[in-house]
């Protein structure tokens, strides 16, 4: 393919290239999506935006499903990749929480609010669906190594825990935004943090699970317990 072909005019008049142009249209979509909502915005309106005309929008993407599945697919990108170099940071722990929460709260405070087309979108095809839901688990499957080795827990047990991590912190940071900041953001991420380091540090580490079960094993069964088996037994 010739490099015309893989080039077309900008705004000032000036030639893209391919993948500049997809970016800006990317940029110009989630802008009216945002704003408007899937139903409500229509492809006129975000070339218009874009400053392209509509044959430009649909050389890029042939359908308003295929621009909103891509510009939601930027998104969940952005704030998986967030995730994954926030708990790059640091080797301790609690530092890596503190981390990660950051990271909810910086992509859900951006200036974008691309955020809405993730945790709050109005279209329910089940391929947006789940690009939604996938970029949750990622998250989830980023923070999951972080539990099981603070914990040692089993893998069902560490996953359930780094889902409600992951949970807690985007709910956290929606439901700050929304009440519109009642405080600073530092203090609301030290705040979510100081809940969920709290709810992880009481949780039994696995060698406690596990002493606690070898302890019983060897006390052997407890009388009273004995003595209700009998009873039911004779009856």
């Amino acid at each position: 393919m010739s490099t015309a072909a893989n080039v077309s005019s900008g705004r000032n008049g000036t030639r893209l290239p391919r993948s500049a142009r997809r970016l800006q249209l990317l940029e110009a979509a989630s802008e009216i999506f945002v704003e408007r909502g899937y139903h409500s915005a229509g492809m006129d309106e975000i070339a218009i935006h874009a400053g392209v005309s509509k044959p430009v929008l649909y050389q890029h993407f042939p359908s308003k499903l295929d621009l909103y599945i891509a510009v939601v697919d930027s998104h969940a990108e952005k704030l998986v990749v967030d995730v994954n170099n926030a708990l790059l940071t640091t080797t301790d722990n609690h530092q890596r929480v503190q981390a990660a929460v950051q990271a909810f709260f910086d992509f859900i405070d951006s200036d974008n609010s691309g955020y809405r087309l993730i945790f709050a979108s109005d279209v329910m095809d089940p391929a947006v669906i789940r690009r939604t839901e996938g970029a949750t688990e990622a998250c989830v499957d980023a923070v999951y190594g972080l539990v099981m080795q603070d914990s040692g827990l089993d893998p069902y047990r560490s996953r359930m825990l780094a889902a409600g991590l992951v949970g807690a912190s985007q709910v956290n940071a929606r439901y700050w935004l929304e009440a519109r900041r009642p405080i600073d953001k530092q203090t609301a991420v030290d705040t979510t943090v100081a809940l969920l380091w709290g709810g992880l540090s009481h949780v039994p580490r696995q060698v406690e699970i596990d002493a606690a079960a070898s302890a019983r094993a060897a006390a052997g069964p407890d009388p009273e317990s004995a003595a209700d088996d009998m009873e039911q037994s004779a009856g």
